[in-house]
């Protein structure tokens, strides 16, 4: 009997059943998960494709964007205004109604771009607030070509194209980081920070210390380094 063959460190994401209904889409979309990373709510995460997860890095797709129930809120109007008419019953007598969460299959709490390399230990997590009484989450969106380093807490509301994330840096609540930018190791951005293109940003609280020199746009290109990966 032929020994059994060890199991990869990765597996390869396939496209679900409506884009394998059209031909001409292929059927692997290269994206590579490892086995030991922590994916929750994968119904609510996009991977545009040829991305890599590693061991131990976290992707929170179970925080996302919920809103209360017009329809519950709604019925307790009625109850209220029927009942100071006085046509109504007790309202004491009548069972309450637990307010419900609306939710879609639709909802994307994490939308990740193509050739995104995600080092061990990190984290991405949807940003949150309290809006109109009612603490929600809102979409973490990420572009094309990102690297986010080990240990690192990703929080921001979106990260453009050609982002390099250092070791251990921290992207507060809503930071907007546009393309093309280097984020130092270590370096924490406050929360609601905005990072123009072509940047260096560093430091704790985080700013901009330099322009990213014309060379360096390049090496933010992940398209080797996936290669690489196996």
């Amino acid at each position: 009997m032929p020994p059994k063959q060890a199991r990869g460190e990765y597996i390869e994401t396939k496209r679900d059943s409506q884009d394998q209904q059209d031909a001409s889409s292929p059927q692997e979309t290269g994206n590579k998960v490892s086995r030991r990373a922590y994916i929750l709510g994968t119904q609510n995460i996009i991977l545009g494709g040829k991305t890599v997860i590693q061991a131990e890095c976290t992707i929170r797709g179970d925080l996302y964007r919920t809103m209360p129930s017009t329809s519950a809120s709604s019925t307790a109007t009625n109850t209220t205004t029927t009942s100071s008419g006085g046509s109504a019953s007790n309202p004491a007598s009548q069972p309450q109604q637990p307010q419900q969460q609306q939710t879609s299959p639709s909802n994307v709490a994490v939308s990740i771009g193509r050739y995104c390399i995600l080092c061990p230990g990190c984290v991405l997590r949807p940003p949150s607030k309290m809006h109109r009484g009612h603490y929600s989450h809102w979409p973490l969106k990420m572009g094309d070509h990102v690297f986010v380093g080990d240990g690192a807490v990703v929080e921001a509301a979106s990260v453009g194209s050609h982002v390099h994330i250092g070791k251990g840096a921290v992207l507060g609540r809503f930071a907007i980081v546009k393309d093309a930018v280097w984020i130092v190791d270590g370096a924490v951005l406050p929360p609601n920070m905005v990072v123009p293109p072509f940047s260096v940003v560093a430091g704790c609280p985080a700013s901009v210390v330099a322009e990213l020199p014309e060379g360096e746009y390049d090496g933010l290109d992940l398209r080797e380094a996936y290669r690489r990966m196996k």
